[in-house]
């Protein structure tokens, strides 16, 4: 009797096929982890096709973040999902919700899969049906995961840190404070060598402001794989520098599947002011005063994923409203830099021609931590926001590692021409 109520339970349909008969499991969707956030709209078992849009709490970000569990699949087939867009409204800054969130900002060309949660690889091409975006996915496993883009949770940061850390002695994992949730915020320390560190370049990479965004957390990591590695000029940047990582400062909602951009009071990229709401924000204050003070806060990144479709690499201040002693600095920075990341197979959508975040570019710009850092740094400081395209066939893990690593030579054949420390 255990047995029959399990088999109804489980609604197990059976097709017989030249005198074969098959089990056809119950397919469902799971979303009681880190990082996980899904609307299902309707689960059509004979058609196997689960329709959805993203979840997660429009206060506390642009609903465009998905990242779920598909569980019940028989080896060999094919499941389709159709995703639409969001129909919670969102807020604007300042005002109070609107509308919905356009589509694009859901709708990944390519949607992001695993069978182990470890390895991530892309979808084939999705089919755009009117309001929905068609994805085809033949796992060859009994479930898989399926997201947005490759996610990077808390606990993916404070794993990585640590084994670095055992790897590579002159990377410590340790934290950038405790957010409003009671969450650590892991941070990378990275040095190497007796060298005083008021002799050392200061500089400070931090990524994920803007919680949805997990590409520029994959940025960051590779970055940091990259800078505790035998590479030669890697040896050089950690033994003439003195590195900070921060791969999520948005935690919170990183942690419970919420998109973070124009998340109530404020997102994080908004919040850089004299009395910011968010504990990350006040930590990473503090410490960049500490480099500015000591005249040494050298190169300041925060890493984003742009608009769908954008080119842009690098956001800033422009020439008017930066320090004229920044400006060939920045320009020079962001030329190496270019070079480097060009180069990448195959190509990321990028323009090495900045675009202005000034003036104009928002109500609250002077609270953007590229440009709080460029009007608060040392007059050689170079800030940027830099923007790694979320929707190209390199918006891997893989890629956006390569970009992460190219950084890092970028910056070493940057700061090696800069000249060093009395």
């Amino acid at each position: 009797m255990a047995l029959i109520c399990k088999m109804f339970l489980a609604a197990i349909v059976f097709f017989l096929f030249g005198g074969i008969i098959f089990a056809v499991e119950k397919l469902g969707v799971k979303a009681d982890f880190e990082g996980a956030s899904v609307t299902v709209l309707e689960i059509n078992q004979k058609e196997r096709r689960i329709s959805f849009m993203p979840g997660g709490d429009p206060m506390r970000g642009w609903p465009c973040w998905w990242y779920f569990r598909v569980t019940g699949i028989m080896p060999g087939e094919t499941i389709t999902l159709k995703l639409k867009g969001s129909t919670a409204t969102v807020m604007k800054p300042g005002a109070p919700l609107s509308k919905p969130l356009a589509s694009l900002w859901t709708m990944p060309m390519r949607a992001s899969y695993s069978v182990d949660n470890a390895v991530w690889k892309h979808t084939e091409k999705g089919v755009r049906d009117n309001e929905w975006m068609i994805y085809k996915i033949k796992p060859e496993a009994e479930n898989f995961m399926v997201a947005w883009g490759p996610p990077y949770t808390p606990k993916d940061a404070e794993k990585f840190m640590h084994n670095l850390s055992q790897k590579c002695p002159q990377s410590k994992a340790t934290e950038l404070c405790r957010s409003l949730g009671n969450r650590t915020v892991p941070m990378l320390h990275v040095k190497e060598g007796d060298l005083a560190e008021k002799k050392r370049f200061g500089v400070w990479i931090q990524a994920r402001q803007h919680a949805w965004e997990s590409g520029s957390s994959w940025v960051a990591q590779g970055f940091a794989e990259w800078v505790a590695s035998d590479h030669p000029d890697a040896v050089w940047l950690r033994k003439h520098a003195e590195v900070f990582i921060v791969p999520i400062m948005d935690i919170d909602n990183t942690a419970t599947g919420n998109g973070g951009k124009d998340a109530f009071p404020q997102d994080h990229n908004r919040d850089w002011s004299r009395q910011p709401h968010w504990k990350e924000t006040a930590a990473a204050q503090r410490m960049i005063e500490k480099l500015v003070n000591e005249d040494r806060m050298d190169v300041f990144l925060d890493l984003h994923n742009p608009g769908p479709g954008d080119p842009t690499f690098f956001f800033t201040l422009p020439d008017d409203q930066l320090n004229k002693l920044a400006i060939p600095s920045r320009n020079r920075f962001i030329e190496l830099t270019y070079s480097r990341v060009s180069k990448i197979n195959p190509p990321f959508l990028m323009n090495d021609k900045p675009k202005p975040a000034g003036v104009g570019y928002t109500p609250k710009w002077q609270e953007m931590s590229a440009n709080w850092v460029s009007m608060k740094g040392n007059p050689h400081t170079v800030s940027l926001c830099l923007e790694t395209s979320w929707d190209t066939p390199s918006s891997t893990t893989e890629g956006y590692r390569k970009v992460g690593a190219s950084l890092g030579v970028g910056l070493k054949d940057y700061l090696n021409e800069r000249p060093l420390k009395p």
